[in-house]
This record gives structure tokens, C-alpha cells and sequence, in this order.
């Protein structure tokens, strides 16, 4: 399980990220990098990182799911996923 503080710290991002989309995207139309220099640095997309919803792990993320793959695998085997079911061959 991720610090709070960690997950709280990407929240804020994400707001950031949110807040300073449209500014963005018109300085960069028009060139002007300088403008985007005086921008938070954590105004930018880039310094997004995907974390599982439910622990806030880091690696083995899911994109489509929104989770990491351990928790995938217990939502999966638990049938709490529509569609999922484990592979059997």
C-alpha cells in the first residue's frame, strides 16, 4: 500500500495537470515556450503516473482497469470483473 502522502501528492498533479490543459495548449499553438517555462512544472501531463486505484501501486498497472495486476487477479478470480474469466486450456 502506497503512503498517503504519496497518492495525495498525485492527486495534485492531476489537478494541476487539469487546471493549466487549456493554457497550455495555446501557448504551445502559438509557440511561445518561454510562457510555458513559467508554468508549475507539474502542470505538465508528462509527470503523470499511472497507480492503481485501489492501493496506489505503482508498477504493474492496468490501464484498462484501473487497477495493478494483483489486484486484477483477485477481482478476476472473485468475479467482481464483467467479462473476465481465467484462461483454461
Amino acid at each position: 500500500m502506497a503512503k498517503e502522502s504519496i497518492k495525495a501528492r498525485e492527486r495534485k498533479r492531476e489537478r494541476l495537470v487539469e487546471k493549466f490543459a487549456e493554457k497550455r495548449k495555446a501557448l504551445k499553438e502559438a509557440g511561445d515556450y518561454i510562457g510555458l517555462q513559467k508554468l508549475p512544472k507539474n502542470a505538465s501531463p508528462i509527470r503523470l503516473h499511472n497507480r492503481c486505484k485501489l492501493t496506489g501501486r505503482p508498477k504493474g498497472y492496468m490501464r484498462l482497469f484501473g487497477v495493478s495486476r494483483i489486484n486484477f487477479r483477485e477481482m478476476a478470480n472473485n468475479g467482481l470483473i464483467p467479462g473476465v474469466r481465467k484462461a483454461s486450456w
